[in-house]
């Protein structure tokens, strides 16, 4: 109660104290493979320091993975001129919305590229005020001319050597910053380890990430995905687009909350932003894993793929069930929402590489961070997953198999969240997504 008083008034400190003039609109880029559900605990601490909630928006990507050669089509991903033009659409969305002249971009990992991309080659400069890059991939994974060639992830490739063209690797006009791990960042390694390469020099340092004409932010011990999406880099980000430090770290709660979002789905294997019709989605109210009375809400998806809204108590635990034509019915464990949000996103989940002896199997997943050995406590069933591997964090999930009909504890640090197994020979199958 103290905390959530002191947090208050600081929040009133932080409201009238602001500036008359209203902030300018903030569109938040998600990375490879994510969608703009990652952004909620973002959007929930933007709101907590008096920044308007109208003010605040996040792409989803259609095709949020990149081509393995970015010249080349393929099914289910997309190119660095698909994403781009996405944004461009998305900034004229945006501030025909808001009346604004300019926005601020926000991007997560290859977010970054697509900011960059669509700042120096989409026409973007006359539109972005500020770009902060968080984990982006500024230099490549690696640079090389044997492996990646062509990807937009080579820093040898032509794509990334245009972005670095412009004096101080930026674009007059434009103000950059980035944020990235001192040395704890998965995609900025001398050695080529986590792209499984041990041994090979990537050619990319810790500082990767770094602009040489940009304001340069460097925390210690942040993962890949914690640059952009934690509470620890979080200080740094607001105050990048404000000015002034937050107030509020904690969001308050709110009295009723009230969800939404929209079920998405895979294309040749691949998992895409676009919507998914004909989804049942049940969600109910679960304590130790277990329902609890009937269902709050219960939908079959049109075609906008929007499952909701249903309204909850900030500290009611649930469970969303989705059933999606020709995925497993997924059983999504979530500790309370303490805010409202209109991008909690549902993907199923598919099964995984199996031995095809398991009788139930159960995930535990991090969308916003990676599982560090030794900096973090991870627990799942009863013991720490052995899918997890040492050194700097590179997994965000972990998988346990199990019997059906248990009662299965999920935590990592201090969030602990139940989860109920069910028979993978019914094509279910279970995970406990993880909040921070």
């Amino acid at each position: 109660m103290r905390r959530l008083i002191f947090g208050a008034m600081l929040l009133l400190a932080f409201v009238t104290g602001a500036h008359a003039q209203t902030p300018p609109p903030i569109i938040f880029v998600h990375g490879n493979g994510d969608t703009a559900g990652l952004w909620i605990t973002t959007f929930w601490r933007f709101e907590a320091n008096g920044y308007p909630k109208d003010r605040l928006f996040a792409i989803d990507l259609r095709y949020p993975n990149a081509r393995t050669v970015d010249a080349t089509p393929q099914a289910g991903r997309s190119s660095s001129t698909d994403v781009r033009d996405q944004l461009a659409a998305e900034v004229t969305r945006v501030r025909a919305l808001t009346g604004a002249d300019k926005v601020v971009l926000v991007a997560q990992s290859r977010g970054g590229n697509t900011v960059r991309n669509y700042i120096k080659n989409g026409g973007g400069a006359a539109f972005t005020s500020l770009a902060v890059l968080c984990g982006a991939v500024n230099h490549g994974v690696l640079v090389s001319d044997k492996i990646l060639l062509g990807s937009e992830f080579n820093g040898g490739s032509d794509f990334m050597k245009d972005l670095n063209s412009t004096p101080g690797e930026v674009v007059a006009g434009v103000r950059f910053v980035t944020i990235r791990s001192t040395q704890d960042d998965k995609f900025a390694q001398p050695d080529g380890a986590y792209l499984g390469a041990k041994g090979m020099p990537t050619g990319v340092g810790f500082d990767g990430p770094a602009l040489k004409g940009a304001e340069n932010i460097a925390i210690d011990g942040l993962d890949h995905r914690e640059t952009g999406y934690g509470i620890v880099a979080f200080p740094a980000l607001f105050k990048a687009v404000t000015g002034r430090a937050p107030g509020v770290l904690v969001p308050p709660v709110e009295a009723q909350v009230v969800l939404n979002g929209m079920v998405t789905g895979f294309e040749a294997d691949q998992p895409t932003n676009i919507a998914v019709a004909g989804a049942a989605v049940t969600v109910w109210k679960v304590a130790s894993g277990e329902r609890l009375g009937a269902p709050l809400r219960q939908a079959t998806t049109g075609a906008d793929g929007i499952w909701g809204p249903v309204t909850v108590g900030p500290t009611d635990a649930l469970e969303f069930e989705i059933a999606a034509p020709g995925l497993p019915v997924t059983h999504i464990y979530r500790a309370p929402f303490p805010r409202s949000s209109v991008i909690v996103h549902l993907r199923p989940q598919p099964f995984g590489k199996t031995d095809g002896t398991a009788e139930a199997v159960v995930y535990l997943s991090r969308p916003r961070g990676y599982f560090g050995i030794g900096r973090d406590t991870i627990q799942l069933g009863g013991a720490q997953p052995g899918d997890v591997p040492p050194g700097v964090p590179s997994a965000s999930t972990a998988r346990l198999a199990t019997a059906p009909g248990r009662v299965v504890i999920g935590q990592f640090n201090d969030e602990i969240i139940a989860a109920r197994s069910f028979k993978v020979a019914d094509n279910h199958v279970s995970v406990i997504e993880i909040t921070e």
